[in-house]
């Protein structure tokens, strides 16, 4: 495979498992060191201990992105340990399952707060480390030729539409969209690039939950739920994170240095139907 990332610097949250996991390890592939963030060290570790077998340098950095405070001291610590961040992927977050009647102000926060705040202050500095490292002329100039940082935001298709069943996750993942818009706009004198992926269901350990929380709230039996979106996608099959994680290798890489601002879809065509 060609290294497209050779030598780059890519923190990864959520990166300890699930699609996270995949993104570092391709990531890894591709050539970049990475810092496998993620609030669990157990998988952390695990995680980076495959990165180091494709022979890639590996930092694990437990986190808990909904405190700020523990997004600076990462990116504090990245630049310590590699000199500077080229790569940003937001994968953490958690899922919030029930009937919108019986939300609570608890589980809002949550899910707001992880995945919202979350993402919104990991790109603000993990964004300022990378403006620093801009050079002064390109600066000044407002624009240059290549791509000095890429960002990629996680949203969801439950950010496309309203979700009754998830409402506080569905409400973060169509805020993320809106945030990368923003993040865009505003990094874009920079040339740092600022996009988002939206998967479809991708069986992970965060789908397992979600399909035990919707078998309480409806009696579906296990797999009703994959089942009934795998009918309804074009393409006939779940997404797998090997699938996800290639899309985000493309969005860190030079081949999409005139994309930001942008939400691709990796849904086998679900937001189609």
């Amino acid at each position: 495979m060609q290294e497209r990332l050779d030598e780059k610097t890519a923190i990864v949250t959520g990166s300890g498992q699930g699609i996270g996991r995949a993104v570092a390890l391709r990531l890894a592939r591709e050539g970049a060191n990475v810092v496998v963030a993620d609030i669990n060290t157990q998988t952390a570790g695990q995680a980076a201990d495959e990165i180091r077998t494709v022979g890639r340098r590996a930092l694990t950095c437990r986190i808990d992105i909904s405190n700020i405070n523990e997004i600076q001291a990462m990116v504090d610590r990245t630049v310590t340990e590699f000199g500077g961040i080229d790569i940003l992927v937001n994968v953490a977050g958690v899922a919030q399952t029930g009937l919108f009647l019986d939300l609570t102000e608890q589980q809002w926060d949550r899910v707001i707060d992880t995945n919202l705040k979350g993402t919104t202050f990991c790109v603000q500095a993990v964004g300022r480390q990378m403006i620093s490292q801009v050079p002064e002329d390109v600066r000044a100039a407002g624009c240059a030729d290549r791509s000095f940082g890429k960002i990629v935001n996680f949203s969801s298709i439950s950010g496309r539409h309203g979700r009754a069943e998830q409402v506080p996750y569905a409400a973060s993942k169509a805020a993320i969209i809106s945030v990368t818009q923003s993040a865009a706009l505003a990094f874009a004198p920079y040339n740092i690039n600022v996009n988002a992926v939206c998967p479809g269901v991708v069986p992970t350990p965060m789908w397992e939950q979600i399909e035990r929380d919707r078998g309480r709230i409806s009696g579906r039996a296990p797999g009703e739920s994959l089942k009934w979106f795998v009918e309804r996608t074009p393409l006939k099959r779940a997404g797998s994170v090997e699938d996800v994680a290639g899309v985000v290798a493309f969005l860190c890489s030079p081949d999409s240095d005139y994309m930001t601002g942008q939400t691709l879809n990796v849904d086998g065509g679900f937001e189609m139907t």
